[in-house]
Formats: C-alpha cells, structure tokens, sequence
C-alpha cells in the first residue's frame, strides 16, 4: 500500500515519528548546546562530532568513526533496506566567531530526526545513515567524503540550515553558489627600503594591484556574482622591500559556467599585477570546489507540506539565494534537500557574532526539533511512494554502476 501524506497509515506513522523527536529532546538538545558551546573549526571538531556519534550509538546506530580517512567525520548505520537514506550531520564553527553558521541546529535536527526513525527502519524499508560531515566552512568535508565513497549508494540526501528570520521554508527553485577558494603567491626580491629600494621587486605592490584590479572589474561582473579576498601576507618591517605577498581569494556563481568565466577574469587581474610589478605569480586552490546546490523537488514538497503544519511560511522563494555548501557536491549526483530553517527573531545576518548567541536561543531549539520532525516525516513519505522510493533507488544504482565502471 501506498503510505501518502495524507493516509492514515502515514498519520499514524507521522505521529509516531513526532513522538520519538519528543523522546529525544532532552539528549539532543544538551548535544546541540554542547556542540555550540566548544566552537571546534574545520577538521578539528573531536568533542563535537564524537558528542553526536556517541548519541546515535546510545539510539542504536552502529557508528564507525574516521569516515574516508578523515578523523571527525564517522558514518552511523541502521537498517538494511534497499533504499539508503543520509541525513547529513554538520559541526563546525567559524575561526574567531563560533557557531555563526548555526551548526550545532543543523547536528541536532539531523540525529533527533534519526534517532526517531531508527525504530522504524525495517517498516520503511531503509538502510538509514547519519553522516558526520566534518569542515563544511572551509575544506569541503563533503566533498572529500563523497570523493572516498562515504556516500556510495545513498539514494537521497538531506540535511537543513539556520538562516535569519523572515526567510521562507519553501526550498523548491532557492540554490547556492558554486564557490572556489585559491592563494595567489607574488614573488619579489627582497631589498633595504631605505639603502637601495630600486634593487628591490616589491610584491607587496603587486598584492595592493591586484585588489585594485578586482575592485574595479566587479562592476562589470553580473550582480548574483561575488569576488572576495584578502592579503594574508604582504612583508613583516617597514626597512625590507618585501619579496613575498599572498593574496587569499574565492569566486561564486550559480552555476560552474558562470563560475569558470569569473575566475578566469580574476586570474587575470592577478597575472596583471605580477607583470606591472616584475614579480612572478602561483595560484593554487587552498580547498576542494563547492558546486551550486540542486534541491529535489519530491522531497521539497514532502518538506514544506510537514512545515506547513508547524504554520510556517511556505510561500514560494524568491528564487536563487547567496552562500555555498559542499552539500552542493552532495546534491549534484544525489537526489538532495537543503531547506532554510528561519529562526524565530533573528534580524541579523549569519556569520555575526549576534547570530551565534541567538543559535544557542530557546527559539533557535524550538525550530530545530520542528525541523528534526518535518525531516523524518519527509523520509517516511519519500520510502513510502513507490514511484519516488524506484527513482531514488535507481539513481543510486546508476551512480554505483558508474563508479565501478570508472574505476575498473
């Protein structure tokens, strides 16, 4: 039988879902506030991410820790069904500013909404992971662990993220940006500033260039796009011609075409200082590539018809918004939803020191369990449509085929 939305087998199993995430609250809210507390960065979240896996293990979940080589991710396994679901666990804080992003909402909805379908894997026919997703600001921990085969034979995957209030939950048609991070290295000669200045290449020069060059070209760049950079390096006392500068810089775009366009006229103005100054230039990218984020619209739709019933605003998106995630990756060959989750009273913007204080609010928590149920409602409607469970199951299986394939 077909267990829609609105059958009362699924009301019952709706129900029961709900009543498990209420079980869990007390557990999962001290690890998310555990997790907000410790501000761990990129590949350094050892209490964060193990405060997670030692949670699923309690609720049953049988964890291996180290995923794809890296030491704060681990995989938490439940289930042997054919259709392999992720729900995708993230727990990394901002270098300086702590958890601005919202993190420890998004390890808390994932693992409450997994904990409360555990019990429910062998009805659903599922094989039900919890992926801990280690650097997502900076690394692409998903990218690495789909590249290591962490996500081989999902089927689909989902997660979702705090934004500031007044966003809606309706995540059909929003995306993020791809977004490439690069060092761009300028080398002079080193000379006195006072004695013989004019023996000296200054490569500080070039690095103040190269900024002048970005300022002016982001006129004449499209206005969904973003160039961003700073000098992380540019001489150490004011009597040596600096013989070194470094220039830190990303691109984004909402789509790789658009992005391969932009960071070639980036590269340019760079090479364009190095010539103007005599030094010499290396860019080289100081992390994977995020790829702009596709949303399923199937599971959008499970998604926003179980926040509607928590009377939030599902009204259509305005469309594309700003930012970029390694679910990206994820979602370019797995059938993904990443919605907003809106915090109630947030008039701030993420990645501000008020936005972290207000992710460790009760109203942060209230919407975080919300979303810890919508998501579990939408896995159960999603392995209990058999026209949607064949699609999700088959891409998996596509994906496998091609993987083994390539690497024979």
């Amino acid at each position: 039988m077909e267990l829609t939305d609105t059958t009362p087998a699924m009301a019952t199993l709706r129900a029961a879902l709900a009543d498990g995430v209420e079980d869990w609250r007390p557990r999962v809210h001290a690890m998310a506030r555990e997790i907000h507390a410790h501000k761990e960065v990129s590949f350094e979240e050892v209490r964060s991410a193990e405060a997670a896996a030692a949670l699923l293990a309690e609720g049953g979940f049988e964890v291996e820790r180290g995923t794809g080589g890296l030491p704060t991710a681990f995989t938490a396994s439940a289930g042997s069904g054919e259709l392999t679901v992720a729900l995708c666990v993230e727990y990394d804080a901002l270098p300086n500013i702590g958890h601005a992003c919202g993190h420890n909402l998004i390890a808390g909805a994932s693992v409450a909404a997994a904990l409360a379908l555990r019990p429910y894997v062998d009805e659903l026919g599922i094989t039900l992971k919890a992926i801990g997703t280690p650097a997502e600001e900076h690394g692409g921990g998903k990218a690495l662990l789909l590249e290591r085969g962490a996500f081989d034979g999902v089927g689909l995957a989902l997660m979702v993220h705090p934004v500031q209030d007044g966003l809606t939950y309706n995540p059909a048609g929003t995306s993020a940006q791809a977004v490439g991070r690069y060092k761009a290295t300028f080398t002079g000669k080193a000379a006195h500033a006072a004695a013989a200045p004019h023996l000296g290449v200054n490569a500080a020069d070039a690095a103040v260039l190269s900024q002048v060059a970005i300022g002016l070209l982001r006129q004449q760049i499209p206005a969904d796009h973003r160039i961003a950079c700073f000098v992380a390096e540019a001489g150490h006392v004011t009597n040596i011609i600096p013989e070194r500068a470094v220039v830190q810089f990303e691109c984004r775009a909402f789509t790789m075409t658009e992005y391969e366009a932009l960071l070639e006229r980036v590269r340019r103005c760079f090479e364009g200082a190095a010539v103007a100054t005599g030094t010499t230039l290396a860019i080289e990218a100081s992390e994977p590539l995020y790829e702009p984020l596709l949303q399923d619209n199937a599971l959008a739709a499970h998604w926003t018809g179980a926040m509607a019933e928590f009377g939030k605003d599902i009204s259509p998106s305005a469309g594309l918004s700003g930012g970029s995630t390694d679910m990206g990756n994820v979602s370019q060959v797995i059938p993904s939803l990443h919605p907003w989750l809106s915090i109630p009273g947030a008039d701030v913007p993420i990645h501000s020191h008020a936005f972290a204080a207000l992710a460790d609010s009760p109203e942060a928590y209230g919407v975080m369990f919300e979303a810890a149920t919508a998501l579990a409602w939408t896995v159960a409607a999603a392995a209990s449509t058999p026209t949607e469970r064949s699609r999700f199951t088959q891409a998996a299986y596509r994906r496998r085929t091609f993987t083994q394939e390539g690497t024979s």
